[in-house]
Formats: C-alpha cells, structure tokens, sequence
C-alpha cells in the first residue's frame, strides 16, 4: 500500500468527491485540523475480506454466546462494563 497523503480537513471537505474517487481507486488519506490527525480515508476492502471478517466476529460471538446460560441481557452488560 502506498503511504497516505496528508490533508487539511477543509481541503477535504472542499475536495471530498475527488478524494472519493481516488479512494475508490485505492489511495488513503489522512485527515488532520490543526495538525491532529483526525480522520483516515482508506480504500474499501473487498467484498470477500469483509465477507471474511463478518464470520470472524460472528463465530466469536457464538463461542461468547455458548458460554452463557439463560437469557442475556445486553443492557445488563452495558452497564456493567460502564462501572
């Protein structure tokens, strides 16, 4: 992968449809404000990779879902994990 190119976040907001296109092509970008990196715009990976990494996080969550008996509670372990 080529290194990415540095912009301002106006220029990008100025210029998004032609970082857009460039991305779709395969260029990043890295977005800064105020010389803080803020943002990345990479390419999109391709259908298979995502497809890839779909079953990945899926198949972890069944092994975490196996391991829990009864009914589970999602706003339970949010707060939970906010204490």
């Amino acid at each position: 992968m080529d290194a990415a190119e540095e912009i301002g976040a106006f220029a990008a907001k100025t210029h998004l449809s032609r970082l857009l296109r460039e991305a779709e092509s395969g260029k990043s970008f890295i977005i800064k404000r105020r010389g803080r990196v803020v943002a990345r715009l990479l390419p999109p990976e391709s259908e298979e990779n995502q497809a890839s990494d779909l079953e990945e996080v899926l198949e972890e969550f069944r092994k975490i879902r196996s391991k829990q008996k009864g009914t589970v509670k999602i706003k339970e372990w949010i707060e939970e994990g906010r204490r």
